[in-house]
């Protein structure tokens, strides 16, 4: 589902013959490939697919089997291999701006959450007016049932994922807790349980390890549900985010292993593929199989201090290297028209929105306003993507770059700001990107140790990256001083994006949030008549905690003009 689109040409193809008279400025009218790119939504089968996304959190590009990796995940290298895996795939690099475009479509400066994550005590959620893939799934006659990790807000009713287009919810609604008890604390002495079910809190379920809880719940699901009438089911596994718990059995495999944390991480990442098999076997027990469709995603890079690893790319977790973004993908399905096959198809998590509707009969059109594509074509069928750029963020709130300016971008661009955009095989880094290191597993006992340093890049006095990702997926050679004429095109991208920002929603946390005040748990705690004070706060606010009111103006300003400070 395009936005834009123009078939027969590229942007590799436009640079490398000179058209930089092009309006960059403008919407994008490059297509993917030779082929006309529809704007009508992929053909459904006769019976609507069940849908399966299994999404896991903080899991490292290298890790999983079919990357070489030295942990074992027989079933997703099983199902993987016999379906299509996703090989120039993108995700965003933390976890609530990812859970938000699978969910709307959209990109994370379309729906004010292009800042970090939405915290526990922020009055803050995903927009209300936003109508998420679920909802538009039960539209089309679906029963959809969500399962594990939420980290979409829930300050108020409202915002909970029974209320967002899910029949049932069984998770958490932080960001991470504990695997057994469920707590999460949000700074020193701010602790409350967090395991719900609907919209109530999951006290009696305290004590069951969160991936395996997880894994029986939805084969619970599809053991109560008809394979007659289409099934949307969200797997968001909190694994393998921290902390690093796994049961024993599961540990001993990996008792060779030297460097502990990456010990603890293998064991869970098995685990998980194991809950994946139970699943899958479910699905062929109760007879939706042969109608069914698994997509599986990582939703971020692997956090490196935490045993994840995401080499030979560059970058973590929270970085917009590649080691950040590039994400796990594959999708397994009797429906494929190709199978046991890898696609180079560019494909973003904002694209599962209309590709998903669009397989289930449902409509998705260009005046939904989706930055998705619809690229069940690509994936099915091997032909081109339609999508040919993807828009990383622009997040105006984080810390400024020290040598960025609106003279090094040309007067087109503050390089202060942190942004990157991906165009055709070109990818632009502005500002501060995270930290830039390749780092290879940790099997050392002694990681990080002294040798550490050795491909470090802690100094780099720039705020301007330019590489070519094709020819260069690793981000070891910058061209931006070889191709000004590229940085300048794609610096007028960025600009163009910035111009269709909404405010960012970033409020300050509320006291009145702390779990004590709720029995205990994390819930809701906002009431009607304070959520429109709220609201309009947080959307004129955008900043953490502390600081005064500023109008989206000063925000926007501060893009396009040079030395004004980050906000903290």
């Amino acid at each position: 589902m395009a936005m834009h689109a123009l078939t027969g040409f590229s942007l590799v193809s436009l640079l490398g013959f000179g058209y930089l008279s092009w309006d960059w400025t403008k919407p994008s009218l490059v297509a993917d490939g030779p082929g006309e790119v529809s704007e009508q939504p992929s053909a459904a089968p006769p019976q609507p697919p069940h849908i399966i996304f299994i999404l896991t959190d903080d899991q490292g590009y290298h890790d999983v089997g079919y990357h070489g990796s030295d942990i074992e995940t027989p079933t997703l290298d099983r199902l993987a291999a016999e379906g299509v895996k996703l090989e120039n795939y993108y995700i965003q690099p933390i976890c609530t701006p990812s859970r938000s475009q699978l969910l709307t479509g959209r990109y994370q400066i379309h729906t004010g959450l292009q800042h970090s994550i939405i915290r526990p005590r922020q009055p803050n959620c995903l927009p209300l007016d936003q109508v998420t893939l679920p909802q538009k799934l039960q539209e089309a006659g679906y029963s959809t049932h969500m399962v594990g990790k939420w980290h979409l807000g829930f300050y108020r009713k409202e915002c909970l994922p029974t209320r967002r287009g899910f029949d049932t919810f069984l998770g958490s609604l932080t960001g991470n807790v504990d695997y057994y008890t469920y707590d999460n604390c949000d700074g020193p002495g701010v602790c409350g349980f967090d395991l719900h079910e609907g919209e109530s809190v999951a006290w009696g379920l305290s004590g069951q390890y969160s991936t395996l809880l997880y894994a029986q719940r939805a084969s619970h699901i599809l053991a109560s549900h008809s394979p007659r009438r289409p099934l949307f089911l969200y797997v968001a596994f909190q694994a393998v985010h921290t902390p690093l718990q796994s049961p024993r059995e599961y540990l001993y495999r990996y008792r060779t292993m030297g460097n502990v944390a990456r010990r603890k991480y293998a064991a869970m990442v098995t685990c998980m593929d194991e809950a994946v098999r139970n699943i899958t076997w479910a699905l062929k027990r109760y007879g939706f199989y042969n109608n069914s469709i698994i997509i599986f995603s990582s939703d971020n890079g692997g956090q490196t201090f935490s045993g994840g690893s995401n080499w030979p790319l560059r970058g973590r977790k929270g970085t917009y290297w590649e080691g950040g973004v590039r994400g796990l993908g594959f999708v397994h399905s009797p429906l494929l028209k190709r199978k046991r096959r890898t696609s180079r198809a560019l494909v973003h998590i904002t694209d599962w929105y209309p590709t998903l509707v669009g397989l289930a009969g449902g409509t998705a059109s260009a005046a939904d306003g989706l930055d998705g594509y619809d690229v069940w074509p690509a994936i099915s069928e091997g032909r081109a993507s339609p999508r040919t750029e993807i828009l990383h963020n622009i997040d105006p709130l984080y810390n400024h770059a020290r040598h960025g300016s609106l003279e090094g971008g040309f007067g087109i661009w503050n390089t202060a700001v942190q942004a990157a955009i991906r165009v055709g095989e070109w990818k632009l880094l502005t500002g501060d990107p995270g930290y830039g290191d390749w780092i290879p597993p940790q099997t050392l006992a002694a990681f990080p140790g002294s040798w550490w340093n050795l491909e470090r890049m802690a100094s780099a006095r720039q705020a301007v990256w330019l590489f070519n990702i094709s020819a260069d997926p690793y981000e070891r050679e910058d061209l931006a001083g070889q191709r000004p004429d590229v940085v300048r095109a794609l610096l007028a991208r960025l600009a163009y994006y910035n111009r269709t920002a909404i405010p960012v929603r970033y409020p300050a946390e509320n006291p009145r949030a702390h779990p004590d005040f709720n029995g205990g748990a994390w819930g809701p705690w906002a009431s009607d008549e304070e959520e429109e004070g709220e609201e309009e706060e947080g959307r004129a606010r955008g900043f953490p905690r502390g600081r005064r009111k500023k109008k989206w103006r000063s925000l926007r300003s501060s893009l396009l003009c040079p030395g004004n400070k980050a906000p903290w």
